[in-house]
Formats: C-alpha cells, structure tokens, sequence
C-alpha cells in the first residue's frame, strides 16, 4: 500500500508541481501590470483549495484502490470508479485546471489564465489519443461501460437510471 503512495507523491512533486508551481511562476516572472478585473480575485483561494482537494483526493483513490499512480509508466492496476470517478472520468486534470485558473486570478494574469486554456488543450488530446484508447486495452468491456456511463469532462451528479 505505501509503495504506490510513495510513487504518486514523487509523481505529484515532479509532474502537477511543474505545471502548477514552476511554469506559472516562469510567466509571472516577467511580470506585466493585472489585466484581469480586480475582483475576480475573491474566487481565486476557493478554486485553487478545490483543485488540490480534488487532486488529492484522486491520488489517494489510485494508490489506494487501483494500487498504482498517475503516471502513465505505472498506472493503477484496477479502474477507479469510486469517489469523484463516479461523476467525471477525468477529475484529477479538472483539479488541476481549478488550481491554475486559480492561481491566474489570484496573480490577476491573462497569460496564466491563457496557459491553463493550452493545458486543457493537452489534457483533452492527450485523454483522446493515449489515455482512452490504453485503458480500454487494459479493462476492456468494464472500461467501456465506464465510459458509457460517465462523462468525460463535466461531472454527472446522479446516476444513470438502468432501463
């Protein structure tokens, strides 16, 4: 159990951390005056506390229940479909979306606000061409039900109604 743990914390230094702690602070070194209303800010720490809380928790779900990581070289070896996997196929990038818009209207930067939009970008191409087609080699027909039921991108509250 701690292995996968372990493995899942050096990932999370090492990948999120780079997206969400160097990058930004790379653009906002080169700082330009706010460009964003100022009053956007009062939704920055609610966002940013939700996308950790929803990255941490989708972590924990991996080591724990899927025994394996992030990390596309070491993924878990069980489908989650428990905690926010319930609602959303793909929590833990919406997490980290929520954590940098968070962190672009906290510094009140367009460019922030402007990575986030190309992070997106690579999440939704990187899930179509990789993630998607890899899982379903690995869990076959319980990963296509999985998919049938549960949305990509926006979370599902309730569950489908079986017919």
């Amino acid at each position: 159990m701690w292995r996968p743990i372990l493995k899942t914390l050096i990932f999370t230094v090492v990948v999120p951390g780079t997206v969400t702690i160097l990058v930004p602070r790379w653009l906002l070194s080169s700082r330009r005056p706010a460009d964003l209303p100022p009053w956007l800010r009062f939704a920055a720490w609610p966002l940013l506390l939700l996308g950790l809380a929803i990255y941490l928790w989708c972590a924990w779900d991996f080591a724990s229940a899927g025994r394996g990581t992030p990390a596309p070289i070491d993924p878990p070896k069980s489908l989650v479909v428990r905690g926010l996997y319930r609602h959303v196929r793909n929590p833990m990038y919406l997490g980290i979306l929520a954590i940098l818009v968070g962190e672009a209207l906290l510094a009140q930067s367009r460019a922030l606000l402007e990575y986030a939009a190309v992070i997106f970008g690579c999440f939704f191409l990187f899930v179509l061409a990789y993630e998607e087609p890899a899982l379903y080699e690995q869990f076959g027909e319980s990963y296509e039900r999985y998919r049938q039921e549960v949305p990509r991108w926006i979370p599902r509250w309730h569950r489908a109604r079986k017919k």
